[in-house]
Parts: C-alpha cells; sequence; structure tokens
C-alpha cells in the first residue's frame, strides 16, 4: 500500500506529535481529504521519512503523530549544485522542478549579463520562495526525503572576484562552438563526492563571463547541437550522472 506523503521539517523521531505546515495541512485536508485516524507518510528535507498517524485535523491545523522510520529514495553517489541563470517567463520553474526530481544536492540561481531579470525583481517578486515551494513538490513526488537548499540569487560576474567559490569540481556548460570547451566525454573518469554544474542564460554567456567561467572551472560543451536553456540542466545532470555511474 502506498501512502500520501507530506513535507513536516518538525519531524525528528518515532512518538513526536508534530503539526504540519499550513501549505502540507491543507493539501491533507482539502486535496486529499484525509482526517483523523489517517496513515501517512513524511519527511523532514533533511533525509528522514517516517511513517505517521493523523491524531486531529482541524481549525488548529493538522497534528501528527510520528511512527516508524522507513527508507526513502536513495540520494546520488555525487552531491552535484546547479547554478543555473535565471530563465526569462516561469521556465525556472521547470528546471528547480525536474533539478530536484533529479537529485541534485542545492540550487544557486545566478543572474548573468544576458539574463532577462535582475537579482532586485527577483527579490521583489519573492521569487526564492517559490522556488522553495517547488522544490518540495518535487521531492515529494519523486520519493526524496531531501529537500535541497535555494540560495538566494545573486550575479554570476561577482562569484569571482568575491572569492565565494562553489563546491569543488566545477563544471560550466558552454556553447558547441567554444574553442576552449572540453566534450563531456572527455572529461577525467574520477567520480566526485562534490560537483557543480553552471548552466547559462538564453543568450549564452559573454566573452568576460567566460573568462570568469574558466577562473572557476572547466568549461563543457554537451554535443554539436544547440540546445534549449531551459532543457540543458536536465540533459545535463542526465549525462554526468550517468557517466558516474549513478544509472
Amino acid at each position: 500500500m502506498s501512502f500520501a506523503r507530506f513535507f513536516a521539517p518538525a519531524a525528528g523521531v518515532p512518538g513526536d506529535r508534530i503539526l504540519l505546515p499550513v501549505d502540507e495541512a491543507e493539501h491533507l485536508t482539502r486535496v486529499l481529504r484525509l482526517s483523523s485516524g489517517d496513515r501517512v507518510r513524511v519527511f523532514n528535507g533533511r533525509g528522514a521519512e517516517f511513517e505517521a498517524v493523523v491524531d486531529a485535523a482541524d481549525r488548529e491545523g493538522v497534528r501528527l503523530t510520528i511512527g516508524a522510520p522507513c527508507v526513502p529514495a536513495p540520494e546520488p553517489r555525487v552531491a552535484i549544485t546547479l547554478a543555473q541563470s535565471v530563465l526569462k517567463g516561469d521556465k525556472m520553474d521547470d528546471v528547480v522542478r525536474d533539478a530536484v526530481m533529479m537529485g541534485v544536492a542545492a540550487i544557486h540561481p545566478i543572474v548573468s549579463a544576458r539574463s532577462e531579470i535582475s537579482v532586485a525583481s527577483l527579490t521583489r517578486g519573492r521569487r526564492r520562495e517559490r522556488w522553495e515551494r517547488i522544490a518540495v513538490s518535487s521531492a515529494k513526488q519523486c520519493g526524496r526525503a531531501v529537500v535541497p537548499t535555494i540560495a538566494e540569487p545573486r550575479q554570476f560576474n561577482a562569484i569571482g572576484s568575491s572569492g565565494e567559490d562553489f563546491p569543488p569540481s566545477v563544471f560550466i556548460l558552454v556553447e558547441p562552438n567554444t574553442s576552449a570547451g572540453v566534450s563531456l566525454a572527455n572529461l577525467e573518469p574520477t567520480i566526485p563526492e562534490h560537483a557543480t554544474l553552471v548552466v547559462g542564460p538564453e543568450g549564452g554567456w559573454t566573452a568576460e563571463e567566460l573568462q570568469i567561467a574558466a577562473s572557476l572551472g572547466t568549461l563543457v560543451t554537451l554535443g554539436r547541437r544547440t540546445l534549449r536553456a531551459d532543457a540543458m540542466a536536465l540533459v545535463a545532470l542526465s549525462a554526468m550522472f550517468a557517466r558516474w555511474g549513478e544509472f
């Protein structure tokens, strides 16, 4: 029997009695029509998942009793941080959803010279909060008990000069005609514990950004076809995980 899964950051150990977050409580009661006595599963976003029973669902919220631990979907052997240039419209929502489904450890939204949005507008629009909700929803769907961290959006050209580096083993995707780019197939076969994948905007990197990128890590090309920016992260993550034996 499969049980509905809910994000419960307060879930710690069996026997705990916890209150579901408001969004999760509304999903339990209004969408799934669950009530007192129903059995569910909860995960805390940090890797732990448990059986649980609904104690009460009323105006004060949904209260659960945590039961036995259970096994969530396994995390990838390589913890990949995705640094994605924010795409126009709602395309970034799909990138976040798919990246969480694929198993990334963290997501860093970046704004590059050719991005069609600013850091200030992202902050005003509370986009980070939206992406966090999408990350939770994707984790629920794919069976992960880890919800990747969504970092504050930041300018790409400030990364190299600030000394704030990404996790080690940085791979920056570049256009197929970039002379300095290395084919993914020609990368060193060593499997890293941590890696960062950097994906650019619809309009590509500027010459200055390519210089910054080259100082951060390895410039990588992915075949000779030009892929859509909103598909690039999913394709690249799939290729890298396959090369590192995840599939």
